[in-house]
């Protein structure tokens, strides 16, 4: 796991914007500033330890700069050996550079990940950058006509390009309010960009032309095991996940697992102890016994036999932590687990330099109440959005507590439907809610509310997957991968997600949605799957999720008033960047 920063304009900052983001990759450092593209890197040394590992990794003029592991990285080398490579590390890297020049720009169809990949190619002239499929590592690219810059923190880019000379977007403000996050392809800036996951970019520094981005891999939602049985689903779920979790657990550095007691992370730390490797846990618990899971991760901890540690976040402790959201994730960001999250990475990284988790498992598996909560309201007749604005300017005067306030607030989501209602159910701000935001912000009348939602909605497929299918496009990238990897590599720590795995995502997404959903249940298949492994009550327990207890940050409660106190307190009034 590392950082990478690099451009095109000579002038630029190197150095500074490679320091910013030191936290990613304190093990070594390197720039490179000859020719049309200059590239720096940070490295976090993984796999292979020596020096000649380092990046930017050259083959020539060509070079690499990658953020990231790949899985079953050996298996392609052997594969490549045959073509007549010759390898010079035991690095991942070089098994990236040499897949390129074997396969060019199809050499990602043979490569499963989490990645961040940017190579120049010396021959054709021109610097390309690919994300992975899920959008587990982060990508970000800046173009102004001419210039051009990318990195792995959009904080490497203000650096770069000067914070000053970079301009607000109005509208990613507007859309963090719907979704508490700024939705890819949007920063917080104006021609600054994230990469969006399973998307590549072509940028060519000699015409200064920058080439659309392009999708290289669409998640497949098919039918192509219509007539399989359950029963040999969950053999085939079981080998996959025990494959990803071995595949996933090479490393020359010490790693653990983070545990929190939940179905996802039990079966990575069931799966790693059935391998019979020495197993370190790590969890995160709170001093409310409503909210703390600590009791289920210990049990689990203690059925396998791991080297268990755990570390209680009190009211105090994240009261104190949430001015940490700004640093740690450069724009508007909402979601109050990021402060547990990166506790228990600090934890982990006073013993381990890597670990694995159950992140991706609700999305790909399909573990949300909030599906069966859609469905209840989906069947409802819609109402026109001015009635939406005048129920809320209804509820406004009682408190959200208020019995008269839950009523209304019921009502407004039984009378919405598609993107719109998904939006309420998923806690985004109703276009009343905002409505003094838009006149503050200079959104137009005809502004989509809900367009990131609408992008990746499917009328065609069953309500659960379809469901699925919007989490998997946006929250899980947006949200869930986004926190998971800004509060890891805060304390330098690299943290991988074995059921985000290629072969894992579209297996389950291939599989019947009555199988998915054995039995009507949220995780139906996946639960199937692991009884006998692990205990039933764990396995049938309520998920309780990662949010830290109501109490511990006081009057902000919860929900839209963290969104508001981030825009207003993190952001808007501390001066976010120049002016629009």
């Amino acid at each position: 796991m590392c950082g990478f920063v690099g451009g095109t304009d000579p002038q630029w900052n190197y150095t500074t914007a490679l320091t910013s983001i030191a936290h990613r990759g304190p093990d070594a450092s390197k720039l490179h500033l000859d020719g049309p593209v200059k590239a720096g890197f940070r490295r976090l040394s993984i796999i292979d330890l020596a020096e000649e590992a380092n990046q930017p990794m050259f083959d020539g003029d060509t070079w690499i700069v990658f953020n990231g592991e790949i899985y079953g990285f050996r298996d392609l080398r052997l594969e490549l050996e045959k073509f007549g490579h010759r390898f010079h590390t035991q690095s991942d890297t070089e098994v990236l550079l040499r897949a390129y020049r074997q396969w060019g720009d199809v050499f990602v169809e043979h490569v499963d990940g989490m990645f961040a990949i940017a190579i120049w190619d010396s021959r054709e002239r021109q610097l390309k950058l690919w994300r992975d499929r899920p959008g587990i590592k982060p990508l970000y690219y800046y173009f102004d006509g001419r210039n051009f810059a990318f990195a792995s923190e959009l904080k490497a880019i203000e650096a770069l390009c000067g914070k000053q000379n970079l301009r607000v977007d109005p509208t990613a403000f507007y859309d963090f309010l719907s979704y508490r996050y700024i939705p890819a392809p949007k920063t917080m800036y104006r021609n600054c960009y994230k990469l969006q996951p399973g998307h590549s970019l072509i940028y060519k520094p000699d015409t200064s032309s920058l080439q659309a981005p392009r999708c290289y891999w669409r998640l497949p939602v098919t039918d192509a095991r219509a007539g399989h049985s359950l029963e040999d689903s969950c053999e085939e779920l079981r080998s996959l996940i025990s494959d990803s979790v071995r595949e996933q657990m090479v490393a020359d550095v010490p790693l653990g697992f983070f545990l929190s007691g939940g179905v996802d992370s039990s079966i990575v730390v069931a799966s790693a102890a059935s391998l019979g490797a020495d197993v370190s846990t790590f969890s995160i618990g709170f001093d409310s016994d409503a909210k703390s899971e600590t009791p289920y991760a210990r049990e689990i901890a203690q059925a396998f036999g791991t080297d268990h540690h755990e570390r209680i976040l009190t009211g105090a402790g994240a009261r104190e932590l949430l001015p940490s959201l700004k640093e740690w994730f450069d724009e508007p960001f909402a979601d109050e687990s990021a402060m547990p999250t990166w506790l228990v990475s600090k934890t982990a990284r006073e013993n381990v330099t890597v670990v694995l988790t159950g992140d991706g498992g609700d999305e790909v598996f399909g573990g949300y109440r909030t599906y069966p909560r859609f469905a209840r309201y989906d069947r409802l007749p819609a109402w026109p959005l001015f009635m939406d604005n005048a129920m809320c300017a209804l509820r406004r005067p009682f408190g959200r507590r208020n019995a008269i306030h839950r009523v209304l607030s019921l009502l407004e989501l039984a009378m919405n439907r598609g993107p719109r209602l998904w939006g309420k159910v998923m806690f985004g701000m109703s276009e009343g809610e905002k409505k003094s935001y838009r006149a503050e912000l200079g959104i137009t009348a005809d502004y989509d509310d809900w367009w990131h939602y609408r992008e990746h909605w499917r009328d065609d497929l069953p309500l659960w997957t379809r469901l699925q299918y919007v989490d998997f496009h946006t929250f899980m990238p947006g949200l869930v991968l986004t926190k998971v990897d800004r509060t890891s590599m805060a304390v330098s720590l690299e943290a991988r997600v074995p059921l985000l795995a290629r072969r894992i995502i579209e297996f389950s997404f291939s599989v019947d949605e009555k199988i998915r959903y054995h039995n009507g249940e949220l995780k139906g298949m996946l639960r199937h799957a692991y009884r006998g492994i692990l205990p039933d009550h764990i396995l049938d327990r309520r998920k309780k999720g990662f949010g830290i207890p109501r109490h511990y940050l006081g009057n902000l409660g919860g929900g839209m008033i963290i969104q508001e106190k981030v825009l207003r307190e993190l952001f808007l009034a501390g001066g976010a960047a120049a002016q629009p």
